[in-house]
């Protein structure tokens, strides 16, 4: 019982050390060259925080998730080439691009596709 008490307090000891440690080694400087830089979205951190986002950063980052989603969608597209009826194959694929076809024609006739306006 003393025997339980004793490893019980010196994990106790141990694991306060270890935060106390922590609390010390991680105090952040507000002096930081690299904190007090603009991120890589293109405002500043330290200024106001109700900014009006660039909505054109926004549309990139849209059709990036729709392109790898596309990718994720395509692989087992591939797989299952060798074990589906071909005719079935044949007209998933085909109707999976259209829908990827129309799309990518529906962003670049709304003009999403420029990088500068």
């Amino acid at each position: 019982m003393i025997l339980m008490m004793n490893i019980s307090l010196l994990f106790l000891i141990i694991s306060n050390f270890m935060m106390f440690l922590s609390i010390i080694l991680s105090k952040k400087s507000t002096l930081d060259r690299e904190k007090c830089s603009p991120f890589e979205c293109g405002f500043d951190p330290k200024s106001k925080t109700r900014i009006p986002f660039s909505l054109h950063f926004f549309l990139i980052t849209i059709i990036f998730l729709i392109f790898d989603v596309e990718i994720a969608l395509i692989l087992p597209i591939m797989l299952l080439f060798k074990m589906v009826n071909f005719m079935t194959w044949s007209g998933i694929s085909i109707f999976f691009f259209m829908i990827l076809l129309i799309g990518l024609y529906h962003e670049w006739n709304q003009n999403m596709l420029n990088w500068t306006y």
